[in-house]
């Protein structure tokens, strides 16, 4: 047995049955090692060690590889042998890499194909492409577009394939639909032009991305920042809404105040007294607009109970029926063993209202309004969906017309005041914010789902009332106004409507002391001896207010009594609309008889509360 070794650019020789292999010194490394026995040569060719066996066979020399067979003359010499081993060699090296890029091409998780440049029919496809597809590459391979996709897609592909091979660099698709089994998928593709020598396209190679579950993602996302901006004004224009109206609340009392003292005296038959009914009849229905912006914003006062939403709807129906007219009919559906929410049972029937008298609008040919009450569970996907929501247990109230529908911009400011479709001199444009409003300080939240020409629907989802649900129920003093005689500490900001107040409980026989604010009211608090029997103070001052103002005082004085008066209900006295415990509160505009009723209530049940103290 002989061995030889390559190296150093030196030549080596092996006899075998009169065959001399030999190693170039132009090619080192092509044999590292060479056995002889009984006639046979194994060599191991390459850097790679494939093994190439050698063998004599009759009048011919055979070499065989893994991949390849070569069989030669007897007479081949030494020198040929080499060539041939070397060629085989380098053929088996070719195959490994190409094998290499084989198995990177086919684990790529991204599709990758070819086409030929003359008919763009597909020459390979990677796994990714088959499963991304739905179809095979036996299939695929020698086929076009036009085969696989619709029109529409199959000449989009071909025209930007054809741009591809004018362009000298790659060209990337941002966004390409197709339709594949799994249903339509968008792609982001790199298509580029593999050329000969001469700069003449050959294959086109693609490689495509499946951007699908990114767009989804960037598609909640934006849906998400619209809700979010769609939140952000809406809560602009609430607290605008909100001011606004508390400032008419101011000049309301003034006007509504004046106007009930001047009827007061003027007699039956007066002239005057038509015209200021007139003035009055208008300052009340401006007091309903205040209300309804006070709802849009959520600081209307609220008095929230247990609620049955079948049974308000059923309370309601023959209503609804008169509302909506012969040309629309009414289908209530009440889902059975419905969960109790807590709610003001007043604006849970303005809400059905409102959404009633907007489908109808919706239906000037007539229609059907479909309102549906459920117990839902909405999940964590849901929630993220809609900004606002917590998943967690409701119930739903789904109100569906038949109507016209609205296009993605109205739905969008569907919920804004003053905003309507209708022509002028119809509606205020005030009926959906108030909607929106009342659900939102019920701790619910409504959705709209409409399309043109196919109706609309609006989605209303409440807590479900737990055992432990709170309650407050304020029901309202129908007894005559009545004055006294007590002190009472005013302290109101506005002049005007301390001024009317303060005119008021006088001629009530009130003796009243008054001061702008609180410090003022601290003043007189420190100046006067005397008792003061109530202190009737706005909550919302600069500087310090009215509930710390209370605090204070009751600190010098433990026997005052409070009472509280706004155009707000967003302050610590009134949270979230609904009335704390214990608190004497009236929501302006303020006019007389309501005024007195409550300050004589709120000190008959100081006398009452003193009275049966003394006895026991």
């Amino acid at each position: 047995m002989t061995v030889a070794a390559a190296g150093g650019g030196r030549k080596y020789i092996t006899r075998v049955n009169h065959i001399v292999l030999s190693e170039s010194i132009d090619n080192p490394g092509s044999y590292v090692l060479a056995l002889e026995a009984q006639g046979l040569l194994i060599a191991s060719a390459g850097e790679a060690g494939d093994c190439i066996v050698v063998a004599r066979e009759g009048q011919a020399i055979m070499a065989r590889s893994a991949t390849h067979a070569v069989r030669l003359p007897l007479s081949t010499t030494p020198h040929e042998l080499a060539r041939v081993l070397g060629l085989m060699a380098e053929l088996a090296d070719v195959r490994r890499r190409l094998l290499l890029l084989d198995s990177i091409v086919e684990n790529i998780p991204l599709m990758v194909f070819v086409k030929d440049a003359t008919e763009l029919r597909f020459e390979r496809i990677n796994t990714a492409g088959e499963e991304l597809l739905g179809i095979s590459r036996s299939d695929l391979v020698g086929r076009t577009d036009h085969e696989f996709f619709t029109e529409e897609q199959a000449s989009f592909f071909r025209a930007t394939d054809r741009r591809t091979f004018a362009e000298e660099s790659p060209v990337e698709v941002e966004e390409e639909p197709i339709t594949t089994p799994s249903g339509l998928r968008w792609l982001r593709t790199m298509k580029m032009a593999i050329r000969d020598e001469q700069g003449t396209p050959l294959h086109l190679l693609g490689i495509s991305e499946d951007i699908t579950p990114k767009r989804e993602i960037a598609e909640k996302l934006r849906r998400t920042e619209e809700q979010l901006r769609q939140a952000q004004k809406l809560e602009a224009i609430g607290r605008l809404a909100g001011g606004i109206a508390h400032d008419f609340n101011n000049l309301l009392t003034v006007i509504l105040t004046y106007t009930s003292v001047i009827l007061g005296d003027l007699k039956c038959g007066d002239p005057l007294r038509s015209e200021l009914e007139q003035v009055q009849g208008a300052g009340e229905r401006a007091v309903e607009l205040t209300r309804q912006l006070l709802a849009f914003s959520r600081q209307q006062l609220i008095a929230p109970r247990v609620l049955d939403l079948n049974k308000t709807l059923a309370g309601m129906e023959k209503m609804l029926h008169r509302l909506l007219g012969e040309d629309v009919q009414l289908c209530i559906l009440g889902a059975d063993g419905l969960s109790e929410i807590v709610a003001d049972a007043g604006q849970i029937e303005q809400v059905v209202m409102n959404l009633a008298i907007n489908a109808r609008d919706a239906m000037p040919e007539g229609g059907t309004l479909t309102i549906e009450t459920a117990d839902v569970e909405l999940d964590v996907e849901f929630a993220a969906a809609h900004l606002g929501v917590a998943p967690g247990p409701y119930v739903m109230l789904a109100v569906t017309d038949t109507g016209t529908g609205m296009d993605s911009e109205t739905r969008a400011r569907v919920f804004e005041p003053f905003f309507t479709t209708k022509e002028a001199g119809r509606g205020t444009g005030l009926g959906l914010s108030t909607v929106f409003g009342i659900v939102r300080q019920s701790g619910g939240t409504i959705w709209v789902y409409s399309e043109v020409g196919r109706g609309t629907t609006f989605k209303i989802y409440l807590p479900r009332a737990t055992k432990s649900a709170a309650v407050t129920t304020r029901p309202p003093a129908k007894d005559k106004a009545r004055g006294g005689s007590e002190t009472i500490l005013l302290v109101e900001d506005d002049a005007a409507v301390r001024t009317i107040v303060r005119t008021v409980l006088h001629r009530a026989g009130y003796d009243v002391l008054e001061a702008e604010n609180a410090g003022e009211a601290l003043l007189v608090c420190e100046q006067n001896e005397k008792r003061i029997h109530l202190l009737l103070t706005d909550v919302v001052m600069p500087r310090m207010s009215g509930r710390v103002l209370a605090e204070r005082l009751i600190a010098m004085r433990p026997d005052l009594s409070v009472m509280y008066m706004s155009g707000y209900t967003d302050d610590a006295v009134v949270r979230q609309g609904v009335l704390e415990a214990n608190v004497a509160f009236l929501q302006k505009p303020i006019t007389p008889a309501p005024l007195l009723r409550k300050v004589r209530e709120v000190l008959d049940g100081v006398e009452a509360k003193s009275a049966s103290c003394a006895s026991a």
